[in-house]
């Protein structure tokens, strides 16, 4: 309750004027004074206290509830007075944080009515990556004066996240049998040969061997089917997200190299790779090489708060993770520096016996020497100035 001081004056100087003035006009005045602290007295008795209210969520998302970077989010508030309000009108004031610390405000005067429910319904701006929560939902009325403010706050739970933007890639050059960007210790690992486990059934192609028709399938379907079978697994992959807060100038480059890391993750598990991450923020985070969807999933989710202030030397935070790092693994390196830094952390992984491939994140820069000196070396890698531009990328375009 603010500004109770003023009712309280004006009666008290009614009162004042009665005892030194006398007169109907003086004792008039009193009584009006009287009714309107009683009004006061009902405003503050009553007030907001009956006031109750839910708060729902319709994500506006096509994947299945998920949220991904540029969806929005319909907001649905019912509040409901179970008395009488004394009110006039009451503002609902609504505050979205975002784990990095930035918000969005919402406010809205509503009329209250006699045991009746009010709903108030708005839509967020596009979300950006990370976590969010509403804050406590304040409701604020004043009398029909504007002499006396009452304020309640609800604490209705609406806690979400944000996944990162991905970008379907359909193929990656890395995980075919002939691709010239891994190296000789894994040439004969990449050749994914079929088992003889029986994996499903698919449409017949032509071509297909009369071993491979899925007879019984076939007669009750009454088209050609053919059997699906395993393919071996292909050597263990690491993503290495560099989150160093020197590696990226504009904050934009980093939502594009953790685009590029969740779009990465939604490919090896429609391949069945078994896929790890690390990354290299203010602490050090390293899931290993894992091919189910739950594993992937917590990848994902750590992808969604992660921040770029990462301090310190790339390849002597990782020399000393020698279990996520074995022999034979794809190193796979996603940052947008290219200095003498990166080339020294390429070169650890690849004297480790692992192949190490560099993803470059933003445009490619005239002076090219940088990506003259590390394919002088052997080292490969591509260059991912958008995300739109990552599955062209991904098929098998070098430095540029």
């Amino acid at each position: 309750m603010k500004r109770l001081w003023r009712p309280v004056l004006l009666w008290f100087v009614c009162l004042m004027y009665t005892v030194y003035q006398g007169g109907k006009i003086s004792i008039m005045l009193l009584m009006m004074a009287t009714i309107l602290m009683i009004y006061w007295v009902l405003c503050s008795r009553i007030g907001l206290r009956k006031l109750s209210g839910t708060r729902t969520l319709s994500m506006d998302s096509g994947m299945g509830g998920l949220m991904q970077a540029g969806d929005q989010v319909h907001v649905k508030l019912n509040l409901e007075h179970s008395g009488w309000a004394p009110h006039p009108f009451v503002i609902v004031r609504e505050i979205l944080q975002r784990h990095s610390g930035g918000s969005w405000a919402f406010e809205e005067s509503v009329i209250p009515r006699f045991r009746s429910g009010v709903q108030i319904s708005f839509q967020t701006p596009p979300l950006e990556r990370g976590r969010y929560s509403f804050a406590e939902t304040e409701c604020s009325a004043e009398d029909i004066f504007g002499l006396i403010k009452h304020t309640r706050t609800f604490d209705f739970k609406g806690d979400f996240y944000v996944l990162p933007r991905t970008v379907f890639i359909p193929y990656w050059h890395l995980t075919d049998r002939n691709s010239r960007f891994a190296g000789p210790e894994n040439a004969q690992s990449l050749s994914r040969r079929e088992t003889t486990q029986i994996n499903g059934v698919r449409e017949y192609v032509y071509g297909d061997r009369l071993s491979r028709i899925h007879w019984n399938a076939t007669a009750k379907t009454g088209s050609w089917k053919s059997k699906e079978f395993e393919h071996e697994s292909l050597p263990k992959t690491v993503l290495v997200l560099d989150a160093t807060q020197s590696s990226y100038l504009d904050p934009a480059d980093f939502e594009l190299a953790v685009s590029t890391v969740a779009s990465l993750l939604d490919y090896s598990a429609r391949e069945r790779i078994s896929i790890g991450m690390c990354t290299l923020g203010s602490s050090f985070k390293g899931f290993l090489p894992m091919n189910n969807a739950a594993d992937r999933q917590r990848m994902v989710q750590h992808l969604v708060d992660i921040k770029a202030d990462g301090q310190g030397n790339l390849k002597d935070r990782l020399a000393g993770k020698k279990e996520l790092f074995a022999s034979g693994t794809f190193f796979v390196l996603i940052s947008s520096r290219k200095d003498k830094e990166i080339l020294e952390t390429l070169q650890w992984a690849k004297s480790n016996q692992m192949s190490p491939y560099h993803i470059f994140i933003g445009e490619a820069p005239q002076d090219g020497r940088f990506f003259i000196s590390l394919s002088q070396q052997g080292l490969r890698g591509i260059v991912v100035p958008s995300l739109q531009e990552l599955p062209v990328s991904m098929r098998g375009g070098r430095y540029d």
